[in-house]
């Protein structure tokens, strides 16, 4: 059992012109930034920062964000790299699949599509909630849930979810429009809300910058729970939890890392981007900038407004209990509805990522092939509609919690996986044409990974326990299912690689049949 078998770049571009099973190609740079700057910068960017700050670094939150940013646009790169040379859907799962083997590439898609699914469902769940809220704000007495017996249904996720679907169903580039403009809009409220708030700030609320370090407290009547939600190594070496000080910082990174994971949503698009060796890397880039000033001034402006230890007694702090907490209470109507405006991009961009990695898995066949069938319009009807009303269930009938941190160790392991596979492929296939090249290598690579690989310590033990009990699932699929059925080895995609005729400019991306005679085996 050849479970680390590899697909040839040549494999996986054949795939993209097969018929029935193909992309559209239609998104320019700006609308692959403006799309991970809508899956970025949600509802968290309103209260992430100061949650990390009241619970985890205080006014050094600004450090714990340039933390996060640094090491994930770094990561950045990586993607760059693979996404000049392999302009294919499916973004990390497709990369290691070239390079480490197969069982490592489904794994990193079985933890994209956690990441993505369930962050869309809690995204989706929470929109009901803020909408519900803005209303009352407004004074509107709307209420989008029902109540059957004890049983409670939002219709609100539905709504959203289903809009979005539709959207997506007809088009990626019309689903990108409107998502840019709800995006615009947003980043403007977020500026708004910046400029305001620089009138609150008080120079006495960033001291001390760096709070000394001090117990966490315990939940409950036992130490359990504090254990449980401990960072990994704190716990693996009996460390006594703690906030602040330097590793609170470090704790606060990798939550805050959750601002972050836009981009690599961005990364499944490739197979929809007009020339995508140069557009991926530039939108990405671009994109990662942008959350990153985005971030980092809010953050700025929630700690400098009001006290880290006035937060902290707050049950759910955010940038809206920061200025009811000065007295400007009408700023909560405009951070409301940019919350409301701000998710419905998030659900959009989540939807389609999560459906382009299982069309990627589907089309090689770890995952019934019927998944991968595309329409008139180059969209994956069937299971765009397939996902969208799992999402919107979820989200309507269930009591979702904030599962901020499983998406995050999803995506540090694919962050991880990904640089790792920059130097491999550099020594295996020096000869392929790379528009970007990740810089420093191997070290740089190296050092991504090691980064990434710390972040993930830094999750909670509770988190790395759901995380393995995910694993198992997945491997029960892929060793039942999957392996057996991988068109890697029932030798279609070899077969796929001789019928496949030479590609013009558009169709994948600027690949010619004479690029691929030089990257031949």
């Amino acid at each position: 059992m050849n479970i680390f078998r590899k697909k040839s770049v040549e494999q996986t571009l054949a795939e993209t012109e097969e018929s029935g099973h193909s992309l559209k190609r239609d998104l320019t740079w700006w609308d692959l930034a403006i799309m991970g700057v809508a899956v970025a910068v949600g509802a968290g960017i309103f209260s992430i920062g100061a949650q990390a700050a009241a619970f985890h670094a205080g006014p050094a939150v600004t450090i714990s964000f340039l933390i996060a940013g640094i090491v994930c646009g770094a990561a950045v790169m990586c993607y760059a790299e693979f996404a000049s040379m392999i302009p294919v859907a499916g973004s990390a799962y497709t990369f290691t699949y070239t390079t480490v083997g197969e069982v490592v590439a489904w794994i990193i898609g079985w933890d994209l599509i956690l990441e993505m699914l369930m962050a869309g469902s809690v995204v989706s769940k929470y929109w009901g909630v803020y909408l519900n809220d803005f209303f009352r704000l407004v004074g509107w007495n709307i209420n989008t849930t029902i109540a059957v017996g004890s049983f409670h249904i939002d219709f609100a996720p539905l709504v959203i979810v289903a809009f979005f679907t539709a959207l997506l169903v007809f088009g990626t580039k019309i689903g990108a429009r409107v998502d840019g403009a709800l995006t615009i809009l947003k980043i403007a409220i977020v500026l708004f809300v910046v400029v305001v708030g620089f009138f609150y700030v008080k120079a006495d609320n960033f001291t001390p910058f760096i709070p000394p370090s001090e117990p966490a407290a315990t939940d409950g009547t036992s130490g359990m729970s504090a254990a449980m939600n401990q960072p990994l190594w704190q716990w693996v070496t009996g460390m006594t939890p703690t906030i602040y000080g330097v590793t609170g910082i470090l704790s606060g990174a990798a939550l805050v890392f959750f601002a972050f994971l836009g981009f690599d949503v961005v990364a499944t698009t490739s197979e929809e981007a007009i020339n995508p060796r140069r557009n991926v890397p530039l939108g990405i880039g671009v994109g990662m900038g942008m959350i990153i000033v985005l971030y980092t001034l809010v953050a700025i402006v929630t700690t400098g407004m009001v006290s880290y230890r006035d937060l902290a007694r707050q049950d759910s702090p955010s940038l809206a209990t920061a200025f009811e907490m000065v007295g400007a209470n009408w700023a909560a109507k405009i951070i409301s509805f940019g919350i409301v405006i701000g998710l419905a991009t998030v659900v959009m961009v989540l939807l389609l990522g999560v459906t382009r990695v299982v069309f990627a898995m589907s089309r090689d066949g770890l995952l019934p092939r019927v998944m991968s069938r595309t329409g008139s319009k180059g969209t994956p009807v069937g299971l765009q509609i397939g996902v969208g009303v799992v999402m919107g269930l979820v989200a309507a009938c269930s009591d979702v919690d904030v599962l901020a941190d499983m998406v995050n160790i999803g995506t540090l392991s694919a962050f991880t996986l990904v640089a790792i596979s920059v130097p491999i492929m550099r020594r295996k296939r020096p000869d392929l044409k790379r528009t970007f090249k990740m810089p420093g290598n191997p070290w740089v690579p190296i050092l991504i990974a090691a980064a990434n690989l710390w972040l993930m310590v830094n999750l909670s033990v509770l988190t790395w326990i759901r995380f393995v009990i995910w694993l198992i699932v997945g491997f029960v699929i892929y060793f039942g299912y999957g392996y057996r059925h991988a068109r890697l080895g029932t030798g279609e995609l070899a077969s796929a690689v001789t019928k496949r005729s030479e590609p013009d400019e558009t169709s994948n991306g600027g690949v010619t049949g004479s690029e691929l005679a030089q990257a031949g085996e």
